[in-house]
Parts: structure tokens; sequence; C-alpha cells
């Protein structure tokens, strides 16, 4: 077997940063076609912001909580059925829940009529059928392009090329629609009058578009908040263990994973890149052809000079969404029947701005993740402008969350055995994340499709992920490292 210095002082094909969805997925499919491919990971768990971690006898997920993307023609099942590789998820019967300052709670059921007599019980029956037929047929023409338009957004000629070749007159009817706000659509439908109802969809939208709906196209809006209509599924064990398989997959095919291996630059060479890496305080440079970076576009380009080009597509601070989270290791003292849960506060958390907060359960019936009789809880909410609030009153917010909990009635408080709480500092140290922030670039009306950064960097470089069209969530990831990959076969690379 070989040892890490001689894993290291060979050449490679492609180099690969990160093990995020976005990083695999590229990784997976080059390692497919033969390449050899050479995966690094700054941490000691594969996964990057979907993982899992152990504290104190609990197994708490590290950053994606819900897992979309399993249905037929999503990029994750695309990503499946190329590779062959099996992954043991369970279906959930009700995706979400949803519970309003007013004390009522919403049932996010998967079925789409089941969801609109939910919607018209709650918010009225004025024009919530007709708003959400519309977002449902925009879900499904958004998920079934975009395994077509893998071209999108071009930078080359050639992408132009496969871009005619896989259009449909269908595409121009919904095209538009990337230029017009869900707040437009609210208006359309007459209901942007109940604040009710657009309190909940700003804060639905946060989860999955990082923002609200003033900023949010209608293309990925109504994509954002059809998510639950679609199949949402649970991994026993945490999120690790769909990262696992991915991890196999490469390692069997030949290619090599390594953890505790952090790119420190990254430089031109004849040859193609020479990258300085460390491991375990040792400096190591290994030459490779071509690069795919699946770290964010802030940190790669830290990392590589010659990527100026691309900081006119640069977020900053201001712009970008992190996350104060909490990990709670608790006795339950009732069954409940629905894992996700957001929960709407009636006066905001004290010190940052931010008016829901996000937890997810262990499924009941996964008795993995917790001591025997316990179970475990991971908690988010929003931290806006995360270099700014670096600092603030944590014990505060985190008194604050446990009390909505208890009041809310998901926690007994002398039920409650561990917690702990991450800041924004804590996410950028622990995930080497710009900023700690979390969720990708969020979405910005003023950004047209075709602006938002391609997976080309320059010759033989190429980035996938959250900071990448169209990169966020589980699917968008997965989604944005299939575009690496076609890009990477378009110009030229073989196995």
């Amino acid at each position: 077997m070989k040892n890490i210095e001689q894993k290291l002082s060979e050449s490679y094909d492609v180099l690969v940063i990160g093990t995020g969805m976005g990083s695999l997925t590229t990784a997976c499919l080059l390692a497919k076609d033969g390449l050899s491919v050479l995966v690094l990971e700054r941490n000691l768990l594969p996964g990057g912001c979907v993982s899992s971690y152990y504290r104190k006898g609990y197994i708490f997920e590290a950053g994606a909580t819900t897992l979309v993307g399993l249905d037929e023609g999503m990029p994750l099942q695309y990503l499946l059925e190329q590779t062959g590789i099996q992954i043991n998820a369970t279906a959930l019967d009700t995706p979400m829940q949803v519970h309003l300052p007013t004390g009522e709670t919403l049932t996010r059921h998967q079925d789409l009529n089941d969801w609109i007599s939910e919607a018209e019980r709650v918010f009225g029956k004025h024009n919530q059928r007709a708003f959400w037929e519309y977002c449902y047929r925009v879900s499904r023409f958004v998920w079934d392009t975009s395994l077509k338009q893998l071209s999108f957004p071009p930078s080359h000629v050639r992408d132009i090329f496969h871009i005619l070749k896989n259009f449909r007159p269908v595409q121009l009817r919904y095209a538009p629609l990337a230029f017009f706000s869900m707040k437009k659509l609210l208006k359309k439908y007459d209901l942007l009058a109940n604040t009710k109802f657009v309190d909940f969809v700003n804060e639905q939208l946060l989860i999955t578009a990082q923002n609200k709906i003033a900023e949010v196209n209608v293309l990925f809006g109504c994509t954002a908040l059809c998510y639950t209509n679609y199949g949402n599924y649970y991994v026993e064990g945490g999120l690790i263990n769909l990262v696992r398989p991915l991890c196999e997959y490469i390692e069997n095919q030949g290619s090599t994973i390594l953890t505790r291996t952090e790119v420190a630059a990254i430089h031109s060479s004849n040859k193609g890149y020479n990258i300085e890496v460390k491991h375990r305080n040792t400096d190591y440079t290994v030459a490779t052809r071509h690069i795919v970076s699946g770290i964010p576009l802030n940190n790669t380009l830290e990392l590589w000079k010659a990527g100026k080009t691309h900081r006119k597509s640069l977020m900053e601070s201001s712009e970008l969404v992190s996350a104060f989270s909490m990990g709670i290791g608790f006795r339950p003292h009732k069954r409940e029947d629905c894992i996700h849960h957001q929960i709407h506060t009636d006066a905001g958390l004290p010190s940052i701005d931010s008016d829901s907060i996000f937890i997810s359960l262990n499924h009941p019936d996964d008795h993995s993740r917790a001591p025997e009789g316990m179970s475990v809880m991971s908690v988010s909410t929003h931290i806006f402008h995360p270099e700014k609030n670096y600092h603030f009153d944590t014990e505060k917010i985190e008194h604050a969350i446990i009390d909505l909990l208890v009041r809310r009635g998901f926690l007994l408080r002398e039920n409650i055995a561990y917690t702990h709480a991450s800041t924004p500092r804590a996410w950028e140290g622990w995930t080497g994340r710009k900023y700690g922030f979390v969720g990708g670039y969020p979405q910005y009306l003023r950004i047209k499709p075709w602006q938002m950064n391609d997976a080309r960097l320059a010759k033989n470089a190429y980035i996938c992920g959250d900071t990448t069209y169209p990169g966020q969530g589980i699917p968008g990831a997965c989604l944005s490292g299939i575009i690496a990959y076609r890009k990477m076969k378009l110009d030229g690379i073989n196995g």
C-alpha cells in the first residue's frame, strides 16, 4: 500500500479540492471514465457541509440536514444511475412542518393537492391553488431541463452548440421568468396583501435560496418553494453515510482521496498546475493536468492568483449569509412524526436579525446517532453579513432558542442532556469557508442566469459547488458537479 508521500508525489489527470457534493460528483464521474483523480480534503471527515460529526456520544449533521434529489430526472439520481452507487435512504412520509407565530402549524405534504388544501386552511383560499399549481409547473420545468442544458451558462462557443442542440420550444416559454421576482409573482396572484403568507414565503425561501421575495427570481423561487413536493429522504447515521459510498466508489475506481490534507496555493505550469499541499505540517507539491475546485470561489481565488478575471463575480460578506447553529442531545417526551421543522418567532431572536429557526431530528427509528433512549436535534438560524457579526452574546441566543423549543413542545427543559453552539467564526474555522458563509451564494435579481459563475475558471481549471450555477442545496451542488464534468468532457478531457 502506498504511503501519503508516495501518493502526493505522483502525477494526476485531475486534482479535486474539497469533498462537498459538487466535488464528489465530478470526481465520481471522472473516475468512472478511468481518469486518475486525487481528491484533497482539509478536514478529518469528507463531505464538507454535507457531513456529520461525533460529539459527547451524539452524531450531529455538519450543515445540510435535508436530502432531496433522488426522484427520476434529478441530479443525485442521475449520478447514482451513471455510477451504480447504492444509497440506503428512507423516504419521509412528511417532508416538513412549519410553525407560525400565531401558534398554527402547517404540514408541508409532498402530495400537491394535500399541500394546497393545507395552505388554503391556514392562509385562506384566495388564489392559493392557482399560485401553487403554477409554482409546481415551473419547478417541473426546471428539473426536466436541468440535466438537458448542462452547457449553461455558456463560456465557450462549443457551449452554444450544445445549448442549441438541446433546445426545446418550452424553454422559451419559461426562460423569461429568470427576470421576474417572486414578489412580482405574488402580486400577480394578488397575494402581497396577505402578510401572513408573505412572511411564510420569505422564511421558506431563506432555507434554499438564502434570500427573500424581492431578490429571488421566479425560476429559482418556485423550485425552492416546491422542494417539499418531491421525495425527501433520511439517511440512517447521518448524511456522512450519503458521502461515504461516493468516496468508496472513487477509491474503488483506482483514484485517491486524502483527508487532513489542505491546499495552500495553486500555480500554473507548462503541463498544467502545481498544487502546494500541506499534510500534517509537511509541505508537498502535486502535479496535475486539470484542477476542479469544490470550495467557494472566495477561497479558490485566494489560493490561485490567476483567477483575477472572476473577481467581478465574487460576493462579499455584506451579501452573504452564515448561521448560528446548535446541537442538542435530549430525552424525547413524545414521538415526532415529522423530523424537519421551521419555527417562526413572534419577536425575532436577540442580537441577530433572524425570524425563524430550522430544526432537524434524528429519525425515530434511527438509534445509531444517540445513546439509548436519547435523541439528537440540529438547530440553525440565519446570520446576515457574517464578517460584521462574528461577535454577539451566544448565550442569550442559546437561551432564546431553548425557550422557543420548550414553548413549542419540542423539548422538556429537564430532558436536555447536552448542548453546544457554533457561530460564523466557528464555521469559518471548521470548514475554512470565507466568512463562515453557508448555503451558497444567495439569489439576487440583478444577477442574470448567464452572469452566474460558470464551471470554467481558466484553461483546464474548473469550479463546482454552491458558489456556481446553480449550486445551492444537495441537488444544486450535485448538478454543479455534473456541469463541471460535462464541460471538462466538452473541453477534451478523456480517460
